[in-house]
């Protein structure tokens, strides 16, 4: 008869999460991953196949409590540039004063595994496009309101923030330096005019 789980996946993904926040998928261990999950390495490998599978089930935690939100704020109204201000403002807190510092775990994934496994390259791929796509619906309704000038792509702005924000990120890690990150971002957002 096979056992039951005994232990509460969502916290079991979150405590995985956290791990690859902070060392990524090359620099954690199983044995890393059991011990903060506070289960046995059979029952990580029972419940998630093996590690590859326990980052995926991060990735697609990490999307549902952080990339979705996100893209929730920029869809909930408003003046589009000060919407996007926010967004950046969001973007430069977690930054500088999140827990830990811990990395954005999809920018993390884009640099370590999305050049060798797919399943990771497609999570990210659905991810950015979708913030992507946000970022052209707000741009686009705003233009046609007269909020921005309609003289540039909404999709090529959409494109441009987009890789934005996970610059940001990347420069985030190295320097976390608050006011040079907004003054980063002010930059971006005098493309919205």
């Amino acid at each position: 008869m096979a056992r039951t789980r005994e232990f509460d996946t969502e916290a079991a993904v979150t405590a995985a999460m956290e791990v690859f926040r902070h060392t990524g998928y090359g620099g954690t261990s199983v044995r890393d991953l059991a011990e903060a999950m506070e289960i046995g390495s059979g029952s990580l490998y029972a419940a998630f196949g093996n590690k590859e599978g326990l980052y995926l089930a991060a990735l697609d935690l990490y999307r549902r409590r952080y990339a979705l939100p996100f893209i929730e704020m920029l869809r909930a109204g408003g003046d589009a540039r000060e919407t996007v201000r926010a967004a950046f403002e969001a973007v430069i807190d977690e930054i500088t004063c999140g827990p830990g510092q811990a990395s954005c775990l999809i920018v993390g994934a884009a640099m370590e595994r999305a050049h060798s496994d797919a399943q990771v390259a497609e999570r990210l791929r659905t991810t950015t496009q979708l913030l992507e796509l946000t970022l052209f619906e707000v741009i686009a309704e705003a233009q046609g309101r007269g909020e921005i000038a309609a003289d540039q792509s909404a999709a090529d702005l959409a494109a441009f923030l987009v890789m934005t924000f996970q610059g940001l990120r990347v420069m985030g890690a190295i320097n976390a330096d608050r006011a040079a990150l907004t003054r980063a971002a002010e930059v971006a957002l005098n493309c919205l005019r």
